[in-house]
């Protein structure tokens, strides 16, 4: 169900416009303004694009909604971490991320309200799933993340044309962006498999927002026929895969997604999209004390993965409510890490940050506004 009557600017890519501007009577060089408008100078309302005739504004705005997200609430970390609550047109909620480090930003997006797979430690599926975003919505997400951008360098008296350059050659300069981009937020990103990659395209494009595709990341618990269909797309997005444990004995007892598609079928899906892509999968593995975080749970992940291209991504837990685990010790964590080190599988062990404002992995939850 759309949040919206009339179809989301943000929902389209820039190359539809120009048939879009046809089908309206206008010339094609308005297609190329609009998208200007929406891309470049961060339009949140038609009356923004003044390269607009008054008219023409007028009509678009009774055709096409031009509505930003509304920022209900903003909570700050100590780690600098920012967590948005989003309200849509309907009333829903959702929760986005704003994750600084090293001069750039990483924005974690959310692609439902709520969650149908209810992971044991993830709070975004504890209440199920309301409905899915639409493409706008999720674009929508970034868009208000560049809006604060905005407004920060704004505060910090940096001009207005004075943000990150695209990377279009010879490109005009334009206003802040995230840098990174991953679908790692509220909902299964796979079970609103075309709402998402259409979002993501639309970020991608370089005439949109213009994130490299390589700077977006997909994160799935583990839904094979979106892995699957994700091979035939040709992009070159970045997969990530919640794997959390090295075993159907472990996972079912975290994840409900394991009893429909389990450990052996998971990663002989995601040998076969390295084969057919050439990209790299990296895996989520969640730790948590005296359940998958032994020496023995890394010996039995280093045989599942042997011979496989991919990557490791360690994350102590962070704390939810409804779930009794509890985060590991860190020798613990150290030792496995080591224990994959050596055993020659790329592996990093993650700093959780935001957990002061539950902005943690696994800590977005569906929320409303009283």
């Amino acid at each position: 169900m759309n949040a919206t009557p009339h179809p989301s600017a943000w929902g389209l890519l820039p190359e539809e416009w120009k048939p879009l501007c046809k089908e309206l009577g206008l010339p094609s060089f308005r297609a190329t303004q609009i998208v200007t408008g929406l891309y470049q100078t961060f339009a949140l309302s038609w009356n923004d694009i003044t390269t607009l005739p008054v008219e023409l504004r007028e009509q678009l705005s009774q055709t096409i909604d031009l509505t930003p997200l509304e920022i209900a609430h903003i909570q700050h970390a100590g780690d600098d971490v920012r967590k948005l609550l989003l309200r849509c047109q309907d009333g829903a909620c959702i929760e986005t991320v704003m994750i600084p480090s090293k001069g750039r930003l990483t924005q974690c997006i959310s692609s439902q309200v709520g969650c149908n797979f209810r992971c044991a430690f993830c709070a975004s599926g504890q209440r199920g799933c309301v409905r899915s975003l639409t493409a706008g919505e999720i674009v929508g997400q970034v868009m208000a993340a560049c809006q604060l951008m905005r407004a920060d360098q704004q505060a910090a008296g940096v001009p207005a044309t004075g943000g990150t350059p695209s990377r279009t050659p010879g490109a005009k300069p334009t206003l802040p962006r995230p840098g990174n981009i991953v679908v790692m937020g509220m909902g299964e990103p796979f079970d609103n498999y075309d709402n998402v990659l259409r979002a993501l395209r639309i970020l991608n494009d370089q005439k949109g927002i213009n994130i490299g595709a390589r700077h977006i990341t997909i994160s799935t618990c583990g839904v094979v026929p979106g892995i699957q269909r994700l091979a035939e797309e040709g992009v070159q997005f970045e997969l990530s895969v919640s794997l959390h444990a090295p075993n159907d004995e472990l996972r079912n007892q975290l994840m409900p997604v394991n009893r429909r598609w389990p450990v052996a079928e998971l990663i002989a899906t995601c040998r076969d999209y390295f084969e057919k892509t050439g990209r790299i999968v990296t895996f989520e593995y969640t730790l948590v004390k005296d359940f998958n975080d032994r020496l023995q749970h890394a010996d039995a992940l280093i045989r599942l993965l042997r011979g496989m291209p991919c990557k490791v991504n360690l994350i102590p837990l962070s704390p939810v409510d409804g779930f009794d685990g509890t985060p590991p010790l860190e020798r613990d964590s150290l030792a496995f890490l080591d224990r994959l080190l050596k055993a020659k599988l790329a592996t990093t062990l993650r700093k959780s940050r935001g957990k002061e404002v539950d902005a943690a992995c696994g800590q977005l939850r569906l929320r409303t506004l009283t």
